[in-house]
């Protein structure tokens, strides 16, 4: 069975793949391309947001617990000024960055933090906002390579943490499912896999152990399957890819409910 990704893999994860975004806008013909996954968006705003971030989630995993996020972070959030020259727009996100990788350090995994998943399965902690930031900040590093015209694959350990990262912090909730129950079976081309459970209880994920084959009781369970590289199902969560560019079995049209579902309390 797998283990979740250590504390400074994340930390060196968050710091490689802002790395990474930062090397594609240095490289784009101008700050100015459109980012085709985010509609609305230039490179220029994909990095705004990507540092305002940083320098948000420091000033949260630096706050300590809390029932909601630091005024003074709201704040500097909504009012950011961000340089529009590229060097010192690159050097701003490295510094954003860094803020964040510091705090996050400091604090050490088990700090508990204000967070917007209270009733998700991921912790309110230092190492679950770790853990999502790397997710976010290699979402948006694709987002970045498919605007210079050379996406790439998420790297593979990026990828694999993020298929239950998700399905942990953004599915998992007590509001019941206002469906008929059934699963959703997420299956890596790597070799791990996800059972994602809703009915009345609200949505649970459990890892799938590699050894364990199908049986004629989760052919009744499981509403629907989906197939792909780790990267792959990370990206259809992210919504940057559509179904249809993964191996779908059983009903795919549970898929589209499970998208549309918006659980009243996270």
């Amino acid at each position: 069975m797998q283990n979740t990704m250590d504390f400074p893999d994340l930390l060196r994860l968050i710091d490689e793949r802002s790395g990474a975004l930062r090397a594609v806008v240095a490289a784009a013909p101008s700050l100015d391309v459109q980012v085709p996954t985010c509609p609305g968006w230039t490179l220029f705003d994909l990095v705004k947001h990507l540092g305002g971030g940083d320098r948000f989630w420091a000033a949260i995993v630096g706050a300590g617990p809390a029932d909601a996020p630091p005024a003074e972070a709201t704040a500097a959030r909504a009012a950011l000024e961000v340089p529009r020259e590229r060097e010192a727009l690159l050097a701003w996100l490295a510094a954003s960055t860094q803020l964040l990788v510091s705090a996050l350090r400091e604090a050490g995994p088990e700090s508990g933090c204000w967070t917007w998943w209270p009733a998700s399965q991921s912790p309110q902690t230092a190492g679950g906002t770790a853990r999502h930031r790397v997710q976010e900040t290699a979402v948006h590093t694709y987002d970045a390579q498919l605007a210079g015209g050379a996406s790439q694959p998420l790297p593979v350990e990026v990828a694999l943490d993020g298929v239950e990262e998700f399905l942990f912090t953004v599915c998992a909730t007590p509001s019941a499912w206002p469906h008929k129950p059934t699963a959703f079976d997420f299956h890596a081309a790597e070799g791990r896999s996800w059972r994602l459970t809703v009915d009345g209880n609200g949505a649970r994920v459990t890892r799938i152990p590699a050894d364990t084959a199908a049986t004629d009781e989760d052919s009744g369970v499981v509403g629907a399957s989906v197939h792909g590289t780790a990267s792959e199902l990370v990206l259809y969560l992210y919504d940057r890819i559509p179904a249809a560019s993964l191996h779908v079995d059983g009903d795919a049209g549970l898929l589209d409910l499970l998208r549309a579902w918006e659980p009243e309390e996270k």
